[in-house]
């Protein structure tokens, strides 16, 4: 398995174990960028360290394609993804808090007739 395939999963398992400590009914829907790494170690029979195993409900021994398989299992019926402070507990909003995105101005200058 690549090293940055690696580092990337540990980063996934290090924020994993903070989200999994919030209770249930005040944790934020899982971020959307452990998709990548989930991703890059889908099909790394590798076992995984026995911690890891552990926190991700899998067996002593299991491979990072099998926590992968867990991690994007999250995904499936998600219909929201956090904002990044909201990670990993859901943040407390107001009416006057909304969040909304604008629509940015294109860049069309490099496309000049």
């Amino acid at each position: 398995m690549h090293q940055a395939a690696s580092l990337q999963f540990e980063r996934v398992m290090d924020e994993f174990v903070l989200w999994h400590a919030v209770p249930e009914e005040e944790r934020s829907p899982a971020p959307a960028w452990w998709w990548g790494p989930a991703m890059a170690v889908f099909d790394a029979h590798e076992p995984m360290r026995q911690p890891w195993c552990c926190e991700l409900g899998l067996g002593d021994g299991s491979s990072f394609a099998e926590g992968a398989h867990v991690l994007l299992r999250l995904f499936v019926e998600q219909t929201s993804l956090p904002w990044p402070d909201d990670f990993p507990r859901k943040a407390e909003t107001r009416e006057e808090d909304v969040r909304e995105l604008h629509p940015q101005p294109s860049d069309d200058s490099a496309f000049q007739p």
